[in-house]
């Protein structure tokens, strides 16, 4: 199993270390695993410039900072998401991230691979917010097109992973152990959920409509998809 993790800190604490838990529950060897700290790999915000979108992805001012990311996450069977919970959302640097990839959503240019792909949020806070911060990170994989998201939220009562009390941490690695199984029954069967599967249906219905964007017509004709094929 090939895995694509970025993080939406640099700081390696209970998000991190939960994920690595994950890792090791999913038995990754470290040849399959490529992971993205945030701001390091990507310290870009999205300038709006709309390149990606009117011209194609190769136009971004960023692409440098984004292909490498872009071209692990195509190749990875499983994608995760993690950030720790800023004033009740995901970090800045996960949203600054999230927004380069606009071009990917379904109304746009998803890539084919997403709908096989699984993948994996998590979120932890020493109080609240994960629902929100999850959601951040589920919607932007769910307009991808990815095929099943799991998703993992904390509350840790902590600042770092070592103030977790013991208790806690044996708690969060029975969590993991349940959802690391559920990953792996079903890793190499995907298929989408109704959800992305009706985006997809609704964004095609629009696309041969409406020609608001030519380059996003011309890639959803390309690939059959306005006809019968389907992309699962």
């Amino acid at each position: 199993m090939k895995v694509a993790v970025v993080y939406g800190t640099e700081h390696r604490g209970s998000t991190y270390n939960i994920v690595q838990l994950f890792l090791d529950g999913l038995h990754v060897p470290e040849g399959d695993l490529s992971e993205f700290f945030l701001p390091r790999d990507m310290p870009h915000f999205c300038c709006g410039c709309v390149r990606c979108i009117e011209k194609g992805e190769e136009y971004c001012p960023h692409r440098e900072a984004i292909a490498p990311i872009e071209n692990a996450i195509d190749k990875a069977d499983l994608v995760v998401l993690a950030s720790p919970v800023y004033v009740l959302r995901v970090t800045g640097q996960m949203k600054a991230f999230l927004d380069h990839f606009a071009f990917r959503f379904m109304v746009h240019r998803p890539n084919e691979a997403m709908f096989s792909k699984t993948a994996l949020v998590v979120a932890t806070a020493a109080g609240g917010g994960m629902k929100s911060a999850i959601r951040d990170m589920t919607t932007s994989l769910t307009h991808w097109g990815v095929g099943r998201i799991f998703t993992y939220g904390r509350a840790v009562a902590a600042t770092d992973w070592h103030g977790v009390k013991d208790g806690k941490k044996r708690q969060i690695e029975r969590d993991v152990d349940r959802l690391s199984a559920r990953i792996k029954k079903g890793y190499g069967n995907v298929t989408p959920s109704f959800k992305v599967k009706a985006l997809f249906h609704a964004m095609r219905l629009m696309h041969k409509k409406l020609e608001f964007n030519p380059i996003d017509r011309e890639y959803w004709d390309k690939q059959g998809w306005l006809e019968r094929k389907r992309p699962w």
